[in-house]
């Protein structure tokens, strides 16, 4: 890897900035002093030092984010905040996107990375990666609406889900429901609910595979996912 292009994924500065570090002598590799920009290093094997403190090289990064609603999974927009806005510098400069996305009014386990394997076997329908919603819903949730979800839903559109798995918390004009679903179509709990006449008023997502929301974490807070979190993720 170019040394430049370490440093500047690692956030000590663009390219530019990179140089200018150089040019003050600030960088060593090995102990060496050096100014070649375009140097290639292993930073797996070798020592790099900006103004002697080591660089930790990092190639991916994996967040969990409570994402709160008002807020859109994209990487950038022209009018809404995203979910990177609201990460630090110090991870944005590692270029991560949200693994799948939730609606704008939408709260809940959000995965955030840079790790295009790992986002691409989450989000592959060969997967079959559950993904379990919590739900507030206008109108009585009975146990007919169980079965037809069990059998899959006709949306508006003519698709027919796979089949979910819907569990009553609270049944009345206004029910609380969790809900199971193994696909990430466009609004897609909502329109399983409005193809039995039903409304979700509020939807959070509590975990997505092995992966289950930290429940410590305030609205619109992340943090980096454990050892333990990424190994199950991994495996799966």
């Amino acid at each position: 890897m170019r040394l430049d292009k370490l440093l500047a994924n690692m956030g000590y500065g663009s390219r530019k900035e990179v140089k200018l570090l150089l040019k003050q002598k600030a960088v060593t590799v090995d102990g060496v002093t050096v100014k070649d920009s375009a140097m290639h290093v292993n930073p797996e094997k070798q020592n790099v030092s900006v103004f002697g403190e080591r660089v930790e090289y990092v190639e991916f990064v994996y967040l969990m984010m409570n994402k709160p609603p008002g807020v859109i999974s994209a990487t950038e927009d022209r009018y809404d905040q995203t979910v990177i806005d609201l990460l630090d510098p110090s991870y944005q400069h590692f270029e991560p996107f949200p693994v799948g996305r939730l609606d704008k009014d939408t709260e809940g386990l959000l995965l955030i990375t840079n790790d295009g394997n790992l986002a691409h076997n989450l989000l592959s329908p060969k997967k079959h990666v559950p993904k379990w919603y919590y739900a507030k819903i206008d109108g009585v949730v009975t146990e007919a609406d169980i079965e037809t979800f069990a059998q899959g839903v006709t949306l508006d559109d003519g698709y027919h889900t796979k089949p979910g798995d819907l569990k009553i918390l609270v049944s009345g004009e206004e029910s609380e429901i969790e809900l199971m679903i193994q696909e990430g179509k466009f609004h897609q709990v909502k329109r399983m609910f409005e193809a039995v006449g039903k409304k979700v008023t509020y939807l959070k997502r509590l975990s997505m595979g092995t992966l289950e929301l930290d429940e410590e974490l305030a609205l619109g807070e992340y943090r980096e996912l454990t050892e333990q979190e990424l190994e199950l993720l991994a495996t799966k």
